[in-house]
């Protein structure tokens, strides 16, 4: 049995760039169920499917700029700028996001949609890494691709 690395599941934009140091990533996938219950169902509750809905966060450290200094253009404040706040151009879009390893090896799994940028936060306390958390909430279907 082959156990996955953690370090190895990523989240990458739309051009396969990594998100912005990230050090956690989760992913989760949801199914509603619709109530069917009848007064034929002996008192017991009875659904079928309903709709699905994803969501992609994660955490990682806090920068403007890489290891050599130069400016990122994947941070989070990038992000955060580009499809939250950014009033002058109304960015606020669903772009595409992979959540997995893409890295070639057999066997790997991406899971891959359209999602909006719903949730940021940053905490920085003193003489500590300052962190940030982000949430991505899928828009659509999710596409699920086996290397």
């Amino acid at each position: 049995m082959a156990i996955l690395n953690g370090t190895d599941i990523k989240v990458y934009d739309s051009s396969a760039v990594l998100v912005a140091f990230a050090q956690s990533a989760s992913i989760t996938i949801n199914m509603d169920t619709r109530d069917i219950s009848n007064k034929e169902s002996g008192g017991f509750a009875e659904s079928l499917e309903g709709q699905r809905n994803w969501e992609i966060s994660l955490d990682g450290a806090y920068a403007w700029t890489d290891a050599a200094g130069a400016d990122l253009t994947n941070g989070a404040d990038d992000l955060v700028k580009k499809y939250l706040l950014d009033a002058g151009t109304n960015t606020r879009e669903a772009f595409t996001i992979k959540w997995g390893n893409t890295g070639s090896t057999t066997g790997d799994t991406v899971y891959e949609g359209s999602a909006f940028l719903t949730s940021f936060s940053a905490t920085g306390g003193t003489e500590d890494t300052a962190t940030y958390s982000m949430t991505f909430a899928g828009t659509a279907g999710i596409t699920v691709t086996t290397a």
